[in-house]
């Protein structure tokens, strides 16, 4: 089987479709090695429907461009989900036209993606306004469904309005750690992606309401959004929100210090499908909060509160009563809530479902209340520590060093 030879057993025995359709199940490493095997292995490998979706920073970090033309030539018009973050090493000289199919640019970086023949996605760089642009020529790209250009923090609103206008199929974007990017960039996306169901901006600190709001009232179908590390952002985002996605489900808005009660109890009356939840360090919010999340949002599964410093016992009392917490409630993390005490642990132990809880720098809960929690939820991974009220005394005239965490569960 693994020879030179084509006329291995297995390529005797089986036929050509039923031995891509068996490749197709394989990753990007599994892929290159078979196509090392023989040369019809090589052909199977390689054959553009197993390159649908392709992740290069998963398969090598310092990836040259000769592999990007490569894999390039063999997509064909099957590429739904291209990735590129991370590939620093794909320079703009590495790359030459792949086939007759592609649009040479003498500065750039040129890919073929899903769609009709002429179809050419383009990422090169422009010395004249220093940003990463995406230029879609002749049809564009109406089959591409994901792109995750993370940490592309070149990129601004001009690559963005490129790349929109010309793939109104997006369902996933995914921007995080593009800090150029302004409220104009979301206008487009919000004016050109309809379809868009997951949408990641975190650290994309320059947005504001007025750009989201757009993204709100162009993208109903919007299931994800994460915008943590947005600090500028107010409740006037989880009004539109409410107000225009109903199917939201996921929510990240971590260290985004500005939104309070207000703003949630109107989100979690309009977004009933509301799953998991990233509120960490949004320090303006009560048990108000948790009130209107235990009445309307009955599939809440993962609640991040660290650092939100108001809630207290009352309000995780109406979480554990509420209609997520006897079969839906997996994850809840406390750390560095101060008023949360030991009773907050005796109301979530109705929570059958609770598969972990984080009570890191909770001063005020004890050793025996986490072990009354386990004995009603026995599999439950419980993540916290206790420190030393003082340090203790140095023994032999040096000083001992301790960690915070140097009395673990």
């Amino acid at each position: 089987m693994f020879t030179n030879s084509d006329e291995a057993a297995i390529n005797k025995k089986l036929p050509k479709e039923l031995l891509l359709r068996i490749f197709s199940f394989l990753d990007v490493v599994t892929l290159c090695r078979c196509a090392q095997v023989s040369r019809s292995w090589n052909v199977l490998a390689l054959d553009g429907s197993n390159w649908q979706r392709i992740d290069l920073f998963d398969f090598q970090r310092d990836i040259e461009g000769r592999v990007v033309e490569n894999i390039s030539k063999r997509c064909g018009g099957f590429l739904r989900k291209l990735s590129l973050r991370g590939c620093l090493g794909v320079g703009d000289s590495a790359l030459r036209p792949a086939s007759s199919l592609f649009v040479f640019l003498p500065v750039g970086l040129s890919l073929r993606t899903a769609g009709t023949s002429s179809c050419v996605c383009a990422l090169f760089w422009d010395a004249s306004v220093s940003s990463c642009l995406f230029s879609l020529k002749s049809e564009g790209c109406p089959l591409l469904e994901q792109l995750n250009i993370s940490w592309c923090d070149q990129v601004t609103k001009d690559g963005i309005q490129a790349l929109v206008r010309c793939c109104p199929g997006l369902k996933g974007l995914f921007l995080k750690g593009c800090t150029q990017l302004e409220d104009e960039a979301l206008k487009h996306i919000g004016a050109h992606c309809p379809e868009l169901v997951t949408l990641n901006l975190q650290t994309c600190s320059q947005i504001t309401d007025e750009g989201l709001i757009t993204i709100c009232r162009g993208c109903h179908r919007l299931q994800s959004l994460c915008v943590s590390g947005c600090a500028n952002i107010t409740d006037a985002i989880l009004h539109a929100l409410g107000q225009n996605c109903p199917r939201l489900r996921i929510l990240e808005v971590a260290r985004c210090s500005q939104l309070t009660d207000v703003g949630f109890t109107t989100l979690a009356r309009n977004c009933h499908e509301l799953e998991k939840m990233d509120l960490e360090e949004c320090v303006q919010i009560t048990d108000g909060t948790l009130i209107q999340l235990s009445i309307y949002c009955p599939r809440l599964q993962v609640l991040s509160l660290s650092h939100c410093e108001l809630i207290t016992d009352d309000g995780i009392r109406h979480l554990g009563s509420g209609p997520c917490a006897h079969d839906r409630l997996e994850v809840i993390e406390l750390d560095n809530c101060p008023l949360i005490t030991d009773a907050s642990l005796e109301h979530l132990k109705s929570c059958h479902s609770l598969d972990r809880i984080e009570l890191y720098d909770c001063q005020q809960i004890t050793r025996a209340g986490i072990k009354r929690l386990r004995t009603h939820l026995p599999n439950i991974k419980v993540h916290a520590y206790f420190a030393p009220v003082t340090p203790p005394p140095s023994v032999g005239g040096s000083r001992q060093r301790f960690c915070r965490c140097c009395v673990l569960l």
